[in-house]
């Protein structure tokens, strides 16, 4: 029998309750179950594809093609299991089938409500989770805080889950803000207890409570919010704060949540493998290099719209021993200063993903640059296509050569709309997503770094390089290292007179995880650390 553990949020959001369901699926996977974990966002967008990065941050792409919230990257990444499409669940996604089975006439002349219709719909989604994954327990995130009124169907679904079911198959793990009031730097427990009388109101009762704040959470305040929120002191945790994000299942596991949670549901406790993890970090925290990359992007803005990128690259540099720098470049300033100055000092520099024009001539100029002064160059995505540019301009003398999406004139759309999207009208959904395989040419770098003939990647693209000027860009001295055969499209490109000079149209940020690093982000930072040397 699946058992269940839900997640919820008090006082403010942001305050890390989706590190807290993953450092929770690390714990359970540590001592000998498996897992599935789950993120319900309220919000009435069916996905993130559609959403702005400004507005939402990344979306984060799943083997079988689901765009969903960056919260998956962090459970992927803590539990190193893949998603599905069961994973990510929207309050839009939830209206959209009790709509389309209103049209059907599936309810026989009922009148629609959220409840039972809506609620029901998202216990589907649940108990679908549960039976096509295996999962021992399946661990649900709800997005948003408490008391929200986009939450409320949500809510209330899990509270149904809750009563539907004998005890000791669900729990509630709700995370709370303990604020450190400025002056007296004194921490207050009131909005904990609002927080959790605002779920008890709702009909839910939270079995462990996970408080974050600046200060100690000691014992005297433990056994105040034990009182007041009528849990024991020993299911009141602190989420400390930490160098490393990888280390919070160890803060954790120090303060026994796993052994409380297997008690709670009632699992048999088994011996913990928790020493692998900790291992891990032990090494992470070892590095002693400095290493500074440069992030060439047009969302800079906002850190989380490049998380998994980010995160990615710092897990390689860790395994390699080298703490990574993220310098954040827009470039669009590239545009207007130019490259030197902004990519001068760089170990290395990255380009990943992206949509539209803006910033795009000073993405290809960064390309140039890295090329023309052998500094380590990784594209992804969008920067696989600016590559590709940079040498149809300046390698193939194609000096206007062009991606159909900047300049849909252009004589030479040496970057094109796929074939298979010709047709497509509508946006959200419909990008060429999920898992693809490539073929490795023999030889090749790519080859050596994957160490393996075919791979399966990731992706979130509309546009490819065009096959008719493979030769062209051949004779350049562009190199077509990995290939999707069914469709005959160019995944990987690289050049050979160069220490690196590697990208790809799949997206590898989604596969790379903290305990097994992926070979190009592993290849790109010993790369990059020759340069330095």
């Amino acid at each position: 029998m699946t058992k269940y553990i839900f997640v919820t949020g008090g006082v403010v959001s942001g305050i890390g309750k989706g590190i807290s369901a993953a450092s929770i699926g690390r714990l359970l996977k540590d001592r000998g179950f498996s897992v599935f974990m789950q993120k319900f966002d309220p919000y009435l967008n069916v996905d993130p594809g559609t959403m702005s990065p400004y507005q939402h941050g990344e979306v984060f792409v799943t083997k079988d093609g689901a765009e969903t919230d960056l919260d998956l990257g962090h459970y992927e990444r803590f539990t190193d299991e893949e998603l599905t499409k069961r994973a990510s669940i929207t309050t839009g996604k939830i209206y959209l089938k009790v709509i389309k089975k209103e049209r059907r006439g599936d309810y026989d002349g009922q009148t629609v409500q959220v409840i039972p219709h809506v609620t029901d719909e998202i216990k589907g989604a649940i108990t679908k989770a549960a039976k096509e994954s295996g999962a021992d327990v399946v661990i649900t995130e709800i997005g948003g805080t408490v008391g929200d009124i986009e939450s409320l169907p949500f809510i209330e679904a899990i509270r149904q889950v809750h009563s539907e079911h004998p005890k000791g198959d669900v729990a509630f793990i709700h995370t709370v803000l303990v604020p450190q009031i400025p002056g007296s730097d004194e921490l207050k427990t009131k909005p904990t207890q609002h927080s959790y009388k605002q779920l008890m109101s709702q009909g839910i009762k939270a079995d462990v409570i996970i408080t974050r704040s600046d200060g100690n959470v000691d014992e005297s305040l433990r056994r105040k919010i034990s009182l007041f929120c009528d849990v024991p002191p020993e299911a009141v945790v602190q989420s400390e704060h930490v160098d490393l994000i990888y280390e919070v299942p160890l803060i954790f596991h120090k303060q026994k949540l796993d052994d409380y949670i297997l008690g709670l549901l009632n699992l048999e406790a088994k011996e913990s493998r928790h020493h692998e993890w900790k291992d891990m970090v032990d090494r992470f925290k070892k590095a002693d290099q400095d290493l500074t990359i440069g992030l060439v992007g047009k969302y800079v803005q906002l850190h989380d719209a490049y998380l998994s990128v980010a995160q990615a690259l710092m897990d390689a540099g860790y395994q390699n021993g080298a703490k990574v720098h993220i310098r954040w470049i827009n470039s669009e300033e590239i545009e207007k200063d130019g490259p030197e100055k902004h990519l001068k000092d760089l170990d290395g520099i990255i380009v990943p993903g992206g949509f539209g024009n803006r910033g795009i001539e000073g993405m290809i100029s960064t390309s140039q640059y890295a090329r023309e002064n052998k500094i380590p160059y990784f594209g992804i995505c969008l920067g696989m296509q600016i590559a590709v540019l940079d040498v149809a301009r300046h390698l193939c003398n194609l000096k206007e050569a062009s991606s159909s999406e900047q300049n849909p004139d252009t004589n030479y759309p040496v970057i094109d709309l796929m074939e298979s999207q010709a047709d497509v009208e509508n946006v959200g959904g419909t990008l060429r997503l999920g898992n693809y395989s490539c073929h490795l040419l023999e030889g090749s770098l790519a080859r050596d770094l994957y160490g393996q003939e075919r791979v399966d990647e990731r992706h979130r693209h509309r546009y490819e390089l065009n096959n008719d000027f493979r030769g062209r860009l051949r004779k350049g001295g562009l190199v077509f290292s990995g290939i999707h055969e069914d469709l005959d499209l160019v995944e990987i490109v690289e050049l050979k007179d160069h220490p690196f000079f590697l990208a790809c149209q799949f997206h590898p940020e989604f596969k790379s995880r903290p305990n097994h690093i992926h070979p190009l982000f592993n290849g790109f930072i010993q790369a990059s650390l020759k340069n330095k040397k």
